[in-house]
């Protein structure tokens, strides 16, 4: 798995600990399934379609942070940005979810 230095960045902002170590636990089980890691651990980015979106759900979607990744590779994926929960920020997300396509361009040859 490869981060962004944009959501490194934006991973270590996150002033929980306990939510940085849900993501941590989020990254390994996308890690160890791939493409298989479904809900309530990953889902699709509908306001994303076609770009390949996805948002990582910790702690099986109750924590406050999404992870945005997308595959690179059949088992290699990037995390794009770091974004609040939806219901929670939407606004904060739909950034989020622009400035990881912006970054997903920017990794296109």
């Amino acid at each position: 798995m490869i981060w962004h230095p944009g959501a490194e960045s934006e991973y270590a902002a996150i002033g929980d600990a306990a939510e940085r170590v849900a993501i941590q636990h989020a990254r390994e089980k996308l890690e160890a399934m791939g493409p298989r890691l479904g809900a309530p651990h990953s889902s699709a980015i509908k306001r994303a379609a076609g770009a390949g979106l996805r948002e990582l759900r910790p702690r099986a979607g109750r924590s406050r942070w999404r992870p945005i990744y997308r595959a690179v590779q059949s088992d290699t994926f990037v995390v794009l940005a770091v974004a609040p929960e939806s219901q929670i920020d939407k606004r904060g997300f739909g950034e989020a979810v622009r400035k990881a396509q912006r970054r997903s361009d920017e990794l296109q040859p």
